[in-house]
């Protein structure tokens, strides 16, 4: 095998314009796979961190009221009856068996977080100004686990509770509010109160930031009209793409309508999937033009140097021997040439991040090198094969023949 190894380094030396030439393709096919993967992984973690920012990534409630069918027990047999069964209006209504279930939740391994809220329409009230919003109340320290507003506060303090509620920065605007007013609140029950603006937060959601307002879970229990009730459980979990299959487990399991946000963002799904598919294929592109590469040069090279093989092979090396020279000839062009490409993405990431447009940042795995590494190695090892396998089967005599 040492012997191998020389006689391939010896081959990668004398063609040295050649071996070059690949190694500055392979280097920047490498550098396109790190750069563009990181981007786009960077670009799809940004998306989704601004999306999911302010929603949870699973949602619990009461199951959907289903429609009451009419009993035809009692008529005749010959009796047919034309009937329409219209869908039930479905009420604000409380998760049954509440502490229980949430307890569950949270003593699930894949759960990292759950909490409890009651949320519900309700009127915004300030002067003759009348706003429609959607209250939510919560429990603070489980809630900022799930959606941390307490980051997002733009003025005053994240305090709710008693008097104090959160509102939008949009909505604030519209109403004229500023930390120490009073907004007054009522339910769809006809429940009234004043509240203290406490804080004002800006989510990045124009929805987010006009209708939504925070408040204790007391207080919005009783504007609701729902004593002792919450609406629904919000939880985040460890691994983000296995949410709609531990919604649908949750569902089973407590007989409850349990949602994700794979559901509810079913397009900003697929356009996740669209970007991995087509980073997929830039990447295999990219792969297959190193190997085609790789293998038109070491096929050069086979013409080439066919004099030489038939003298090693008349002087007793075998043709496992004749193709190891290649296929080590191959490896060491695909790991060097990546090696360099890798870094060469490393530093065009650095540039992106530090001279670019900055609309997100852009940070590389640690496996992201390694693999591409891997994968041009394996590539000019698979490339080389086949001029490996025709210098190994050359006739030494007619190789030796040949000038």
């Amino acid at each position: 095998m040492r012997l191998s190894w020389s006689i391939a380094l010896q081959f990668l030396r004398d063609g040295r314009a050649q071996s070059l030439l690949i190694l500055v393709g392979i280097a920047v096919g490498s550098a396109v796979i790190v750069f563009i993967t990181a981007l786009v992984t960077g670009l799809q973690g940004n998306i989704v961190e601004r999306t999911l920012g302010s929603q949870p990534q699973i949602v619990v409630k009461a199951p959907d009221l289903v429609p009451l069918t009419p009993s035809n027990a009692d008529a005749p047999r010959s009796t047919v009856y034309l009937s329409r069964i219209d869908p039930r209006p479905q009420r604000l209504r409380g998760i049954d068996n509440a502490a229980a279930v949430l307890n569950a939740i949270r003593a699930m391994p894949d759960v990292k977080a759950a909490t409890p809220v009651v949320s519900g329409p309700a009127f915004a009230q300030r002067g003759n100004a009348v706003r429609a919003v959607a209250i939510i109340g919560i429990e603070p320290a489980s809630y900022v686990r799930i959606i941390p507003v307490n980051t997002d506060i733009v003025a005053g303090q994240f305090a709710v509770g008693a008097e104090k509620i959160l509102i939008g920065s949009r909505l604030a605007s519209d109403l004229g509010l500023s930390i120490g007013d009073t907004l007054r609140l009522t339910g769809p029950s006809g429940q009234a109160q004043a509240f203290r603006v406490a804080g004002i937060f800006s989510l990045g959601v124009r929805d987010v930031d006009e209708r939504q307002v925070y408040l204790g879970l007391q207080q919005a229990q009783t504007l609701l009209g729902l004593p002792g009730a919450i609406t629904e459980i919000d939880l985040t979990v460890h691994e983000l793409f296995s949410a709609q299959a531990i919604a649908a487990r949750i569902a089973r399991t407590f007989d409850l309508k349990a949602e994700s946000w794979m559901t509810t963002n079913s397009q900003l799904l697929n356009a996740l999937r669209s970007q991995s598919l087509s980073t997929n294929i830039i990447r295999l592109s990219i792969a297959l033009s190193v190997a085609l590469g790789i293998a038109s040069v070491l096929a050069v090279s086979v013409v080439q140097r066919t004099r030489e093989i038939g003298i090693l092979r008349a002087m007793g090396a075998t043709r496992l021997r004749m193709m190891s020279v290649f296929l080590i000839q191959g490896g060491v062009l695909g790991l060097i040439g990546s090696a360099v490409g890798a870094a060469l993405g490393i530093s065009l990431v650095y540039v992106f991040n530090h001279a670019g447009p900055r609309l997100f940042p852009v940070t590389v795995s640690p496996w992201l090198a390694p693999q591409a590494m891997f994968i041009a190695t394996l590539a000019g090892i698979v490339a080389a094969y086949a001029p490996a396998r025709r210098a190994s089967h050359l006739d030494p005599v007619e190789a030796i023949r040949t000038i």
